[in-house]
């Protein structure tokens, strides 16, 4: 019991600790923490912008398209755009938004390997040239409707220590990205390089290795074929802080370089990487208020006025969020449900929290990525509202 106790007081420690850190960069935030309507996502500009020039700072050859899906609030676009930023869009829906802050076409690449072909219609029609690909069917679809397009193949690498792996949807083996580079340049397109994903929220620095690894054995024998390629996408996978420390980005950093001089000693044209979590997931805080309050089998629950279907799908996957409320006393262990009906709308389990009563705002922090993205009216409750700032 000392033990589940003391591991308790670590939890809320960490989760008060990350939380102060938030708020004191500016006294808004906190004012806007402590008076917003519930629920809301409080999204520190200042903050993306300072981790865009710190993964600028340490991987400098890199050009970041940052990935909309992660968070696609256009005060959160606009404020990368102003940075210099290139995006990664998947769809006609991120391509407008993109589109709508002037941003060029040439600095907006579509990674998602399989595209509906109106999005590659209207992509190619705006001058977006640059597609990945990973099938020989996405081959023909895009040499039908986007003549002369840029593409690159996805490679498949091991997602071990990724929070959210990605490898069994997309990617192929080596042999098969030659075989698709190969076909793509005999279909009238222009194989342009290779791209892989560790998974997102990656703690695995061997998932860069092997990427690294096989896209230089690729690279060699495509050139053998012919078929002199330009670019190197890492994908994302940069992690950020749930309730545990995760590798900085200088960690990576360093690490990637060491990669790039041993298998890659002539540089690639360009160096392209696509961070989504690693540039927003810690700046945001979903800011809830409790509306329930019961004891169900010896278990003390609280609930949200969100849930799982509005926000909070990746607890369904097994992301954890710190959770914190400004309040002192003994610790209690909590479970926290959702707001809707279903019975799979639970929060977290093994929360410790002082007590909490209805009307009392609790804290989701690193919120910002993949929350109100995935978030829907199930049951007729809204998604959170986005606060900017």
């Amino acid at each position: 019991m000392a033990t589940l106790v003391n591991s308790g007081e670590l939890q809320f420690e960490f989760a008060r600790r990350y939380f102060n850190e938030f708020v004191s960069v500016r006294e808004e935030l906190l004012r806007t923490l402590r008076t917003v309507e519930t629920p809301a996502l409080v999204m520190d500009l200042e903050g993306i912008k300072s981790r865009y020039v710190e993964i600028k700072y340490h991987l400098p050859e890199f050009n970041v398209y940052y990935a909309v899906k992660a968070n696609d609030d256009i005060k959160v676009l606009s404020a990368l755009s102003k940075m210099g930023s290139g995006f990664e869009v998947a769809s006609a829906e991120e391509l407008k938004k993109v589109l709508s802050l002037g941003v060029p076409p040439e600095k907006i690449i579509s990674s998602n390997p399989i595209k509906p072909p109106e999005f590659i219609d209207y992509a190619y029609s705006v001058g977006v040239k640059r597609f990945a690909v990973d099938s020989f069917t996405e081959v023909e679809k895009i040499a039908k409707i986007a003549p002369r397009a840029r593409v690159y193949v996805r490679v498949v690498v091991p997602n071990e220590g990724s929070e959210w792996p990605l490898s069994r949807k997309f990617g192929v083996d080596k042999d098969t990205a030659l075989e698709i580079l190969d076909y793509a340049n005999r279909k009238g397109l222009v194989p342009i390089g290779l791209t892989f994903h560790v998974g997102s929220q990656c703690n695995n620095l061997r998932n860069w290795f092997i990427g690294i690894r096989d896209s230089a054995y690729i690279w060699q024998k495509a050139l053998q074929k012919g078929i002199r390629m330009l670019v190197l996408n890492i994908g994302g996978g940069l992690p950020v802080r749930y309730i545990r420390e995760a590798l900085r980005v200088e960690d990576v950093a360093y690490y990637l370089r060491g990669l790039l001089r041993k298998y890659f000693p002539s540089q690639p044209y360009e160096l392209q990487m696509e961070p989504g979590r690693g540039v927003v997931g810690d700046k945001g805080i979903l800011v809830t208020r409790v509306i329930g309050k019961a004891k169900r089998g010896g278990e003390n629950w609280i609930y949200l006025d969100t849930g799982v279907f509005n926000g909070l799908a990746e607890v369904l996957g097994g992301i954890r969020y710190p959770i914190y409320v400004e309040k002192e006393g003994d610790l209690k262990e909590w479970t926290v449900g959702g707001i809707s009906c279903d019975s799979m709308d639970v929060i977290a389990k093994g929360v410790f929290l002082p007590e909490v009563e209805v009307g009392d705002r609790i804290y989701l922090l690193s919120a910002g990525a993949y929350t109100t993205v995935y978030g829907a009216n199930f049951n007729g409750f809204p998604v959170p509202q986005v606060i900017a700032l």
